[in-house]
Order: structure tokens, then C-alpha cells, then sequence
């Protein structure tokens, strides 16, 4: 027999897996002690408002009965070898996807990778890290698993539209991600735990008959009159199947580069630009959890979620909190050299001391006059001059930009830095000299309301370490809203981030296996 809770639990009740079964035993009338019944939670969430924070719970109890697995997905992989090639560039949660959804249909996915599998990329990250020295194919946003392998792993998103949630986060604990992302409101992995799971997602693709190529970037595309025939890479290579999911993600310049020079249709995309804003972790907990400095033994390091309209001649535009990452670590995330680019990323345990989060301003194509010169190329040349920009104010290294937050509000330099998570260290400046006027405008006035929505975030015991411009891509592929396919080019099926349709892992996931369904449904299955 079954029964179904929903409770409110203190957070000793809900994160103590003894305690938690003594509880729901209690509420159904059982011995705390009861052998005979086992419970497990459902959905999880944690309720910070009132001073006391509570843990919101959905349970199960089975009664005399054995819980049935969590699992209801369990795909239908076989070996696809010997059948029709789709060709899919970008190795990323998109095109993973894609490639695993390819197989599912009995379709061979040849999934084209320009950096190193995910274990190689840890040598070129050190370099960047240590060293900085930033190789263009390899780095915190190219290589197998794609940016969010070495960047947290958050798998919470609001997009619904594309795809089955449920169905793409059974499949990453099919390949070994815990069932806690199940469970939990705001799921993450953990960069430490990704890399061994996207190696398991890799391996299902080749053990079922699937190509993986890495080290392979793609410098031409094969064009048959308005068709897409295949891809020529940097040694010359061509490879051709039935179509091409292009999932190569929103740092790719060279390819949007290559899209607009083979004239194929691309658009220039709003995106958001700012810095990211790194606290002690011990004081956004106390700041969320009302706890002092110590939230005890079974919270887990708490985020936050901010957003503020400002003003600024006369247009509206939003301020707001992206990727916000407990206990976590700053890192670099140019895909370049002579650019400074970073990122956040969070271990499994969030256990660093620190909190981090990009503070971002919404850049809308209206604020970039000065760029419409280069057309759909006008938000990304906007992007990577400030990346630019941002490179030399920080001594033409990855050594980061930075500045106290209230030194900046109040305009001055900062005497001194805080301690800091980021590797390759900081270097303190007047950030304003680093960021458009439009932009350090709006952060300033930011600043000042988010300090008023939590008591304590305005401080200068908290740092701007820049530049956080990779938060989306600065270009869309314009595809049909139904098909997915290319507006223009038959056969060419934009996806995920890159092509500005996702944001996120899971969004990404999703967007690939529609892709890979809409490519086999208009081009293999129904020839057939």
C-alpha cells in the first residue's frame, strides 16, 4: 500500500535519511521503528521566508511493499552502424542529446567535436588557470560535455515548451547522476561529478554503433544549392549525412563568422552584460537563512535570485542575478587569447567559502548605434570589444578586472581586494573604465536596491570581478517555428544555446532531441 504526504519539515527532518523515515512513519500512525515501511521524498524545496527556514516536502510511504523504481524512462538504445548518418556539430548537452535521441529513432549520429574529450580538457583549464594561456579549442566553453561541464551543472530551468524535463534528467541518472535531481527543486550535479557522467553519455553513443570526433572543428560547410550536405573540417575532411544539427554553442564566433560569409540567414540577438559578484558564502547564508554565520550541519549553501528595473535615459532595462553559484569558485571562460571572459561553477558539495553570481544588465540591439555597422555580427563585436577591453585593464593577462561594490557605487578605486576564488588572481581598477557607460550605470543603481531586498548584499565585503558577457548567445540562427529547420537552408537544423534556443543544460538537452526528431522525421523515416 501507498500512501502521499506533503509536509513541512525542519531541516534536521528532511536531510537526515533517519530521522526523515521516523517522521513520515509517525504521520501515518506507524512505530518510528517500523520495518515494514519505507519512505522516500518526491519533490523537495526549501521555504527560507520565515526566521525559521523549513524544508517543504512531497513524500511516499510504502506499506508491506517494495517502492517501485524512480526511473519510468528507460530508452530504447540500439545499434545503429550500418543506418543513415545525421551529422551533429557541438558536443554539448544539445548535441549529446541529439545524438542519444538519433539512436533511439535508428538513426547514426556522427557528433563532431572542434576541443578534447572532457578528462583531456582538465590540461588545457590548469593552463588557463596557472599558466594563462588560453587554447581556442579547448577551454572552459569548448570541449566534450561543452560549458557546463566545468561550470556547476545547474539543471533547473523554466522551459517546458520543447521538450520532456522528466525524461532528460532520467537519463543523466541512467548514466550516473545522483536520483537526488529528482527530487530537488533547484538540481544540480556538480562540476567535479560531470565529467564522469558525460563519459558515460559519450560511451552509450559509441557502444550503440555512433561516431565521436574530437578534435574536429569545422571550418566550411557543404552546400548543395539551398541544401546542407555536410561539414569540411580544419584538416579537410568532409563529412556528410542526412542533415546537420549545427549545436556548436554561444561562444562560437568562428562559425557565425562562416554562417554570415556563406551568407546564410543569422540575426543579431539581445543578450545581458555585467560582472560577476563574489561574497562569502557564510554571509548570503546568513543573509537567507537568518542564521548568523553558521546555518548547521543540513542546509546546503543557500543562492539567490535578484532582479531590479532601472532607468537610465530614458529607457527601461533590467539588472538581474545569473547563475548564481553557492559555495562555489570564479573561473576563466575566454575561448581566446587577448580576452578576459569569467564564469562560476560549483563542486557537488558547494563546500568553497565562497558565493558568487553574475550581476548582468540587459543589452537590447538599440544600445549598440555605434555597431549596427556590422549588422547581425553587431551584439557579438559589441561583446568582444568589452571582452577586450576587460583583457587589457586587467594587464593583458587572465588576471580579472575588479573592485570593491561600494568603492564602485561611490566611484573610487579600491585600496585594497578581497580573497577570492578566482585562480588567476585580480587586479584592482575603477570598473567603469572597463564597462559601457549604459551598463556600470545600471549596476550601480542595482546594487543599491538589491542591498535593500536583502540586508547585508550592498558591501564592500563583496568584489566585482569582470567580465561576465558569455550569459547567452549574441546571435540567433532564425529557423521555422514548427520544422526547426533553417529558414533558408534545407537540411541545416540550428539548436540549442549557439543558435538561441536554449539556456541552460537541460533546455539545451531538450532542444537536441526535438532537433534530432524533426531532421529523421523529414528527411530519413519518411523517404523510407
Amino acid at each position: 500500500m501507498k500512501k502521499e504526504f506533503t509536509l513541512q519539515l525542519s531541516p534536521e527532518e528532511a536531510y537526515d535519511p533517519v530521522i526523515f523515515q521516523e517522521v513520515v512513519r509517525k504521520k501515518a500512525g506507524l512505530p518510528a521503528n517500523s520495518s515494514e515501511a519505507i519512505a522516500r521524498q518526491v519533490k523537495r524545496s526549501i521555504d527560507a521566508r520565515g526566521r525559521n527556514v523549513k524544508v517543504n516536502i512531497q513524500a511516499e510511504l510504502f506499506i508491506k511493499e517494495t517502492p517501485p523504481a524512480l526511473l519510468d524512462h528507460q530508452p530504447g538504445y540500439k545499434n545503429v552502424s550500418k543506418e543513415d548518418a545525421i551529422v551533429i556539430v557541438g558536443a554539448g548537452p544539445a548535441g549529446i542529446f541529439a545524438a542519444l535521441r538519433a539512436i533511439e529513432l535508428g538513426v547514426k549520429p556522427i557528433l563532431i567535436e572542434r576541443g578534447k574529450d572532457v578528462r583531456s580538457r582538465r590540461r588545457d583549464l590548469a593552463a588557463i588557470n596557472k599558466d594563462q594561456i588560453v587554447n581556442p579549442d579547448s577551454n572552459y566553453c569548448f570541449g566534450e560535455g561543452g560549458a557546463g561541464t566545468y561550470s556547476d551543472g545547474k539543471l533547473y530551468t523554466r522551459s517546458k515548451k520543447r521538450g520532456d524535463i522528466r525524461r532528460i534528467m532520467e537519463i543523466l541518472v541512467a548514466h550516473g547522476a545522483t536520483e537526488e535531481i529528482l527530487v530537488d527543486a533547484h538540481p544540480h550535479i556538480g562540476t567535479n561529478k560531470l565529467p564522469k557522467l558525460v563519459e558515460d553519455l559519450r560511451e552509450s553513443i559509441r557502444q550503440f554503433g555512433g561516431e565521436v570526433l574530437f578534435d574536429t572543428r569545422v571550418e566550411d560547410f557543404i552546400l548543395e544549392g539551398d541544401e546542407m550536405k555536410g561539414v569540411v573540417t580544419q584538416h579537410g575532411d568532409k563529412i556528410t549525412g542526412k542533415g546537420v544539427i549545427l549545436a556548436t554553442g554561444h561562444s562560437a564566433r568562428d562559425i557565425f563568422h562562416l554562417l554570415h560569409k556563406s551568407r546564410i540567414a543569422i540575426e543579431a540577438k539581445p543578450f545581458a552584460l555585467g560582472v560577476r559578484v563574489e561574497h562569502s558564502q557564510k554571509l548570503i547564508d546568513s543573509i537567507q537563512y537568518h542564521c548568523g554565520l553558521d546555518r548547521g550541519p543540513y542546509l546546503p549553501a543557500s543562492a539567490y535570485s535578484l532582479v531590479h528595473q532601472t532607468e537610465f535615459k530614458n529607457k527601461q532595462r533590467g539588472v538581474f542575478s545569473f547563475c548564481m553559484c553557492p559555495g562555489g569558485f570564479i573561473v576563466p571562460a575566454a575561448t581566446s587569447p587577448g580576452e578576459l571572459v569569467v564564469n562560476g561553477m560549483s563542486p557537488s558539495r558547494r563546500d568553497s567559502k565562497f558565493a558568487n553570481s553574475g550581476i548582468v544588465v540587459s543589452v537590447e540591439l538599440e544600445d549598440l548605434p555605434e555597431y549596427q555597422k556590422f549588422g547581425p555580427l553587431a551584439a557579438m563585436e559589441f561583446q568582444a570589444d568589452v571582452e577586450k577591453r576587460a583583457w587589457q585593464a586587467g594587464g593583458e593577462t587572465q588576471v580579472a578586472p575588479a573592485q570593491r561594490m561600494v568603492d564602485f557605487v561611490e566611484k573610487k578605486v579600491s585600496a585594497s581586494l578581497l580573497d577570492t576564488s578566482y585562480q588567476p588572481g585580480l587586479h584592482s581598477v575603477e570598473m567603469r573604465e572597463v564597462l559601457p557607460d549604459f551598463i556600470s550605470q545600471r549596476l550601480a543603481m542595482a546594487f543599491k536596491a538589491f542591498g535593500n531586498k536583502m540586508k547585508g548584499y550592498y558591501t564592500n565585503e563583496s568584489q566585482l570581478i569582470g567580465l561576465e558577457s558569455r550569459t547567452s548567445s549574441p546571435i540567433r540562427i532564425p529557423r521555422d517555428r514548427e520544422s526547426f529547420e533553417h529558414i533558408q537552408i534545407k537540411r541545416l537544423y540550428p539548436c540549442g544555446e549557439g543558435a538561441g534556443y536554449a539556456g541552460g543544460i537541460v533546455s539545451a538537452a531538450m532542444d537536441g532531441e526535438r532537433c534530432a526528431e524533426r531532421l529523421i522525421e523529414s528527411y530519413i523515416h519518411i523517404s523510407r
